[in-house]
């Protein structure tokens, strides 16, 4: 008779440990469905922004003064699968319509691995997507040659995901950690693609995607004049 609270107690072990097996996914959605809404909050830049900025992403000669620029801070998806807060600068005219692109992003749950000011790497362009950093506003030259300024130097480019979406051309695989993303299928969590999500997101603002260059192509970036 003792043994049958025992045998009971591993009866209710095994039944919940098939329900976990049937449904690996069931505390995922779970936590998906009870996150927290998103948010995002639209700032002139701070003095201590400012002075974190001026010297490495910022420096006299760019061709936006910082008065132009705004922080957006805001809620990101991780590859966690939980809630994270990101930073973001870009031009004032496009700081409300990206906080909404990064809406619909956080809402379809596309993970983003960081989201973190350039400064936080020094502004070293590489040192930002071997992070696998997500960031905008960069005051630099196109392709780090000189003499013509790069999108991310007018607050009007994106670089998503960089290791999943690499940067392809003549040189090679940029970062050089999204060699094996280069071969985009099958499409694989925080890859973009041509009409997914985050595509159409962009899209209603009239943002373009480097992935859809010819040569070179450039899958991580996005920009307001497809350059």
């Amino acid at each position: 008779m003792r043994r049958a609270p025992t045998l009971l107690v591993i009866a209710l072990a095994l039944g919940l440990s098939r329900q976990a097996t049937a449904n690996p996914l069931a505390s995922m959605a779970t936590a998906a469905r009870h996150a927290p809404a998103y948010r995002s909050h639209i700032e002139r830049l701070t003095a201590p922004t400012r002075k974190l900025m001026t010297g490495r992403s910022w420096h006299a000669g760019c061709p936006v003064p910082l008065r132009d620029l705004r922080l957006i801070k805001l809620t990101y998806w991780g590859f966690d699968r939980t809630a994270h807060t990101g930073k973001l600068v870009v031009h004032k005219r496009w700081a409300p319509k990206v906080a909404r692109v990064f809406g619909k992003l956080y809402k379809a749950r596309f993970p983003i691995r960081r989201m973190r000011l350039v400064d936080r790497y020094d502004a070293v362009d590489m040192r930002s997507m071997k992070a696998d950093n997500t960031s905008a506003f960069s005051c630099r030259y196109r392709d780090n040659v000189c003499c013509t300024w790069s999108q991310h130097a007018f607050g009007r480019a994106i670089d998503v995901n960089p290791v999943e979406n690499p940067y392809v051309g003549p040189w090679g695989v940029s970062p050089p950690n999204g060699k094996p993303f280069v071969h985009r299928k099958p499409l694989r969590r925080g890859m973009l693609a041509l009409h997914d999500r985050g595509w159409w997101a962009f899209h209603t603002i009239g943002w373009e995607w480097g992935g859809s260059w010819k040569w070179p192509t450039d899958y991580q970036h996005y920009s307001a004049t497809n350059r």
